[in-house]
């Protein structure tokens, strides 16, 4: 088995031409970049065994060369992943060489069957070998395209992988790609694209996947893969935010919270200024997102259901324009965000902080604490007093009723993360309740919350738009601000039977 180390980017092609004759990328050592057309086909079964299964499987023509190539597709934005290379005679997969890898326990009678080419893809491929430091890494410029049937798509890709030395040398190199032109790093493999070609879904929304961690792993190797998932669960919503969807807006702003969710259970293991720069950037995007989704919701759970109101309410079109209008300008102001020079360096560095990040170098002792106990005593401390700040959950105010609501997230974030850890028997239905509780009161006061924020929206809106006389959407806010303020106690009654259950349930740490 082989580990390839790359980080890799997306540019235009333009670009691609402006690092193939830059200076600063000269070949090292005297040689010469190397040029060759490459056309890897990719096989899978129709209903897409190897993808579901993590595992990639192509066969690539260069010259009369055929080589076959086995990789385990990380569920996450990790820069090392296995790699399986064999030389073979024929343009078709040879199995007898998956022996060893993660193919051998799918391979069967029925995917010898129904294995077949599903995708390929066609690339001019410039090689040069840099020596940046002690280390040699490898950078690659593709330009080409993806090809899946009648449908295809522009591909222009650079590539550094290391071939030895250090990660940090890696990281060096792709900071001086970034700084000579403006590439995007991508945490999506050509296969990925290929699947997406097939699936007609290169803008689809991408939600989180699930986080599965030895019991016997440390705090070290715990972090970094919550961090490589949820770093992905961001990046793979660029295009769906880039096209304004609004579950892409709110799937990226779910994956910003529960990185900012992680820096809080891992607070201790990761403080650096480092850090610190990391968590302002999050807090700058988290902004950015957080503005569209507010409207979001207030359009589609709240005034849209409105509209069949029978009598209908005066005003309504109007308020309804009037944020969408905003929403509009919202969503504009997020895309502008994403294709922006600090969004792309933000993406960047948290790839480099989750590898080979300031914390990595700190505090030996706690970074090679076992996971398990670690989260036992967190459940066990933020749990019980979760608890007890819930009991008076009627009578305490606004602030304290939002600060108990951030509170409870930073803990359905952090069951999200560990739950893999406990799925014992009676762990498992321990568990369960306390999801269920979490779920049933975290709605509950955030539907609270969103109350609270639509009442700031629309004082604001009635502020902005006091000037225009004949303008009867204040009408229709004035009427919605009052259909709100009447759940208000059937949600508290919600609330405080959640909290009651929670209290009951038993502990699933233990």
């Amino acid at each position: 088995m082989g580990t390839e180390t790359e980080i890799k980017f997306q540019v235009s092609p333009g670009d691609l031409q402006k690092l193939a004759v830059s200076r600063n990328l000269r070949p090292s050592g005297g040689q010469l970049a190397e040029h060759e057309h490459i056309v890897s086909t990719y096989f899978d079964t129709p209903d897409h065994i190897l993808k579901r299964n993590g595992i990639s499987l192509r066969v690539r023509q260069a010259g009369k060369k055929r080589i076959q190539t086995i990789k385990t597709v990380a569920n996450g934005a990790a820069v090392a992943r296995g790699e399986w290379e064999t030389r073979i005679d024929g343009d078709e997969p040879d199995l007898r060489a998956a022996r060893g890898t993660p193919l051998q326990r799918l391979v069967s009678k029925r995917l010898k069957r129904d294995l077949d080419a599903v995708f390929s893809t066609h690339v001019h491929r410039t090689l040069v070998p840099l020596r940046p430091g002690n280390s040699r890494v490898e950078l690659a410029l593709d330009e080409g395209h993806v090809r899946a049937g009648l449908h295809s798509s522009p591909l222009a890709e650079v590539e550094l992988e290391l071939k030895n030395g250090s990660i940090g040398d890696l990281f060096r190199t792709a900071r001086l790609i970034a700084k000579l032109v403006p590439a995007k790093v991508t945490l999506k493999a050509k296969s990925q694209q290929g699947y997406d070609l097939i699936a007609n879904q290169r803008t689809a929304s991408v939600s989180a996947a699930k986080i599965s961690l030895p019991p016997r792993a440390t705090l070290q190797t715990a972090f970094q893969t919550i961090g490589r998932s949820i770093l992905h669960h961001i990046a793979a919503n660029e295009p769906a935010v880039s096209a304004g969807l609004p579950e892409g807006m709110h799937q990226m702003r779910v994956g910003v919270r529960r990185l900012r969710a992680a820096l809080w259970v891992f607070s201790d293991m990761l403080r650096s200024e480092q850090t610190e720069s990391i968590r302002k950037d999050l807090k700058w995007l988290a902004g950015k997102l957080g503005a569209v989704r507010d409207l979001d919701v207030f359009l589609t759970t709240r005034l849209k259901r409105l509209e069949a109101s029978d009598p209908p309410i005066t005003g309504l079109g109007d308020l309804v324009a009037e944020l969408e209008y905003r929403r509009a300008v919202a969503a504009e102001a997020t895309k502008v965000a994403i294709a922006s020079a600090r969004y792309r360096l933000l993406i960047l560095n948290m790839l480099e902080w989750i590898e080979d990040g300031a914390w990595l170098k700190l505090r030996p002792t706690l970074r090679q604490q076992k996971i398990k106990p670690f989260a036992a005593r967190l459940f066990n401390r933020r749990i019980a007093k979760a608890k007890k700040r819930a009991r008076g959950i009627r009578e305490i105010n606004v602030q304290d009723r939002h600060d108990l609501r951030i509170a409870l997230k930073k803990l359905r974030y952090a069951i999200y993360f560990f739950e893999s850890l406990f799925q014992g028997g009676a762990s498992r239905r321990a568990l369960v309740k306390h999801k269920d509780c979490f779920g049933s009161l975290q709605d509950s006061l955030g539907a609270l919350n969103d109350i609270a924020v639509h009442q700031r929206m629309i004082v604001r809106l009635r502020k902005d738009i006091a000037q225009r006389k004949s303008n009867p959407a204040p009408f229709a806010a004035d009427a919605v601000m009052g259909l709100e303020r009447s759940e208000t106690r059937k949600l508290l009654d919600t609330a405080e039977k959640a909290a009651c259950k929670l209290h009951k349930a038993e502990a699933f740490w233990r």
